[in-house]
């Protein structure tokens, strides 16, 4: 048992509320939840210990909401993120839960997030964009679905830009090798490589 005998907001986050049992601080609560109680009511163990749970899982959700503003995630990335803030599993499960009901967690809108973001600014093949979406959680069948609409010869063509004006100088072996090494390591296949390689050769000595 315990009553509460003080509700405090915290000085550093005004979201959260300090809950004093019989004159000692017992834990942190969101605002939000904190708001149902009152100075002097009675608590019992088992209320301390599901408010306990409670403050946890609001307070684990908001970190996740905060890691969610800066770009979209995708599941595993999320749980990752939570393990390594020491959050249970048990309220890492009911996290993930509530952000997929609410839209903001959806590993197919993420995998396609990806693939977008990437033919736009920085265009990679298929076998490195595999990788990165298998790095970040992302199933193989969810994976195909994403990459299914890319057209890989204008991404390598594109990935070559502005290596390729970069090495126009060059003679024609040298050009051909480093741009080729260059969109290998971007993870493009040979033949695509090699097609974009001879159309940005051909259309550098069409305009010298």
């Amino acid at each position: 048992m315990g009553k509460i005998t003080a509700l405090k907001y915290q000085k550093k986050n005004r979201d959260r509320v300090s809950v004093y049992l019989d004159g000692q601080f017992a834990f942190g609560l969101p605002a939000i939840v904190a708001a149902s109680l009152k100075s002097g009511q009675s608590l019992s163990e088992a209320e301390i210990e599901a408010l306990r749970q409670q403050g946890v899982v609001e307070g684990a959700y908001d970190r996740a909401l905060d890691y969610l503003s800066y770009r979209p995630r995708s599941r595993a990335e999320i749980v990752t993120y939570l393990e390594g803030r020491d959050v249970p599993g048990g309220q890492i499960e009911e996290v993930v839960e509530r952000l997929e009901r609410a839209g903001l967690l959806d590993d197919d809108a993420f995998a396609r997030y990806w693939v977008e973001n990437r033919e736009r600014f920085r265009p990679r093949g298929l076998h490195a964009l595999r990788y990165e979406l298998r790095r970040k959680g992302i199933n193989d069948e969810v994976i195909e679905q994403a990459l299914a609409s890319i057209d890989v010869s204008s991404s390598a063509y594109r990935a070559a830009e502005t290596k390729a004006r970069q090495l126009q100088h060059l003679d024609p072996a040298t050009f051909r090798r480093k741009l080729l090494d260059y969109l290998a390591r971007r993870g493009f296949e040979y033949e695509v490589a090699k097609d974009a390689t001879e159309r940005h050769w051909i259309e550098l000595k069409e305009h010298k």
